[in-house]
């Protein structure tokens, strides 16, 4: 399924397809592969999970191995690349390996619930109570052969990227069973993810005032399910939706058209919110447990790098073992081709890339309980101006704020407050977008992309002079800015959301010959709560190197075309005097 590719962890591979094949096993050569189906009661419904459980040669009653569950991908199934081969590879090393279609995809029952712990998590335990003995398939199927540290306890770990990276936190969070979790590239508050707001955060990457509409992103998101019909005809009933959905839960649904209504009054806007939220890990990372392992892509436009920094900083706070890596490809790029030497689970290459290896110890510490095994740093990230063999920096913390920036009346950023010119600079938006950092759906199906760039008039930029030395910036930025906008001043506290200040905040790297490069196409949309306060904008995590002669601009623009913005024509100035001017704050390392 070409237009679910960047949603799954890795790159097609060739599957040994058992969706048709009733339970008849067919020999992998050091493992077999059964298809299962397993009846469940959740949110209300009984539906069908289908499943391909991969056993290796040699385990039974009496040699038994622990296990690994995993599932798919929005939009993909139990037989995609990415699920099946992840399968493979756990049961060619001696796990038992349980891959399945997570619901409302595949040919497994009800409709999509957006990983909800209640229902998707709940399905999962029921796979969980199979692997334990405690509960057989469909077809009176039972697993004697996992390793279990109690009765009905399976050692289990799970492993899978995006939706299938989710479905772990909730999974855990409903059983407590689960002892090693793998999620890559996942959410941590879908109410940031699809509709971000970096001003204003109450905990980790949440606001309490609805953000920016994330509508490409979305609405790819939203019509990959509803087209599951056509993609998999003949679906059980048990499939179909609510609220005017044909496949997602009622929930969705209205979330769904609540953003698309382009207005935040308070009350519906509370709605939004909690359903959003109550899908999403930060409402129920207090209940996970499980050592974590979280894989965040630097290239992904979807689920950012601050989204796992703060599943990784709750997990630390509350005493849960985590750590944390920052791999190169994400849903925005490099899945179907990964950089040299970088995790691709299509070719298998777990004994010889950074993060294969960290997941190996990771599940060889806690499935096959070698305590001397070592899980490596806290935190990694990879940096793309390195050999592949030297790719990975390492630390036992995120990097902090360390250097700062003033914005000048002249248009630079210089390093002293007493360089600051005094002055005032104007921009305003169009009713139409004005800027463009990403074309969202042509990074699914790996389409090229225009240039990102910035209509004059419409945007302010402040930029340095020429670095004297390689900068390495490794984590998130922050702005603080004040601006003035009287007509925003006006109606901002009209009661709906929408009619407060939008404005897009990011940093570009411009090179000695003048060209402009936009990191990962990052952006951070704010909706200002407040014009005649001070705030502060929270960027987008990056890993980039500014080179010997670069400059750095800092740009705040009044539009993108991959997000809905102001509600009417707002004019903004902002103004600088050398005891009051915004700064940037770069988390800049050696």
């Amino acid at each position: 399924m070409a237009v679910a590719a960047p949603l799954v962890v890795a790159p097609p591979a060739l599957a040994a397809d058992a969706e048709g094949g009733g339970r008849s096993a067919a020999s992998q050569g050091q493992f077999t592969v059964t298809a299962l189906k397993f009846t469940v009661d959740v949110g209300g419904r009984t539906c069908t999970v289908d499943a391909d459980l991969y056993r290796p040669a040699g385990v039974d009653a009496t040699r038994t191995a622990p296990a690994v569950l995993t599932t798919n991908g929005f939009g993909g199934s139990k037989a995609d690349g990415s699920t099946d081969a992840t399968a493979k590879a756990f049961a060619e090393r001696g796990y038992v390996a349980l891959a399945y279609s997570g619901l409302g995809f595949g040919k497994t029952g009800c409709p999509i619930s957006l990983d909800d712990p209640k229902i998707d998590g709940k399905a999962a335990s029921y796979l969980i109570d199979f692997l334990g003995g405690t509960r057989a398939a469909d077809d009176g199927t039972k697993a004697d052969f996992v390793t279990t540290d109690a009765a009905g306890d399976p050692r289990v770990g799970m492993i899978g990227g995006s939706y299938g990276g989710a479905i772990q936190l909730a999974t855990a969070a409903q059983d407590r069973r689960v002892d090693a979790l793998v999620p890559m590239i996942t959410w941590n508050d879908l109410a940031y993810a699809l509709d971000p707001n970096n001003t204003a955060r109450t905990t980790g990457v949440s606001s309490d005032t609805p953000g920016v509409y994330k509508y490409q992103w979305t609405n790819g998101f939203f019509l990959l399910g509803e087209a599951q019909g056509l993609l998999n005809p003949s679906l059980d009933p048990s499939r179909l939706g609510s609220s005017g959905c044909l496949h997602f839960v009622a929930g969705a649904c209205e979330t769904k058209r609540l953003l698309d209504f382009k207005r935040y009054p308070a009350d519906r806007t509370a709605e939004m919110l909690k359903f959003a939220r109550g899908a999403s890990p930060v409402s129920y990372l207090n209940r996970v447990q499980a050592p974590t392992l979280i894989v965040q892509g630097q290239a992904d436009t979807l689920f950012n790098l601050n989204e796992a920094t703060a599943t990784y900083k709750t997990l630390k706070g509350q005493g849960t073992e985590a750590k944390m890596i920052w791999q190169s490809w994400g849903h925005s790029g490099g899945i179907t081709d990964p950089a040299a030497g970088e995790l691709n689970l299509g070719e298998g290459n777990l004994e010889t890339s950074y993060v294969g290896k960290r997941i190996l110890a990771w599940f060889d510490r806690y499935l096959q309980k070698k305590q001397g095994v070592e899980t490596g740093p806290d935190f990694a990230y990879y940096r793309d101006w390195k050999p592949a063999s030297d790719a990975y920096g390492t630390a036992g913390e995120l990097p902090a704020l360390s250097r700062k920036l003033y914005l000048s009346g002249d248009g630079k950023l210089v390093d002293n407050r007493a360089k600051v010119a005094r002055g005032a600079r104007e921009y305003r938006n169009w009713l139409v977008p004005t800027s463009h950092s990403e074309s969202s759906l042509a990074g699914m199906i790996g389409l090229n992309d225009r240039a990102p760039r910035d209509t004059k008039g419409t945007y302010l930029d402040w930029t340095s002079e020429p670095l004297d030395g390689p900068t390495d910036v490794v984590g998130s930025p922050k702005a603080t800015l004040k601006v003035v906008s009287p007509k925003t001043e006006r109606v901002q506290n009209s009661g709906d959301a929408a009619d407060k200040l939008v404005l897009f905040a990011k940093l570009y790297d411009i090179a000695p010959d003048g060209k402009k490069t936009l990191v990962h196409r990052l952006v951070a949309p704010a909706r200002v709560p407040d014009v005649t306060r001070e705030f502060t904008v929270k960027l987008p995590g990056i890993v980039h190197r500014y080179g010997k002669g670069h400059r750095l601009q800092f740009v705040i623009a009044a539009s993108d075309d991959a997000y809905f913005g102001n509600r009417g024509v707002k004019p903004v100035t902002v103004t600088h005097e050398p005891k009051d001017t915004g700064v940037l704050e770069l988390p800049v390392v050696r």
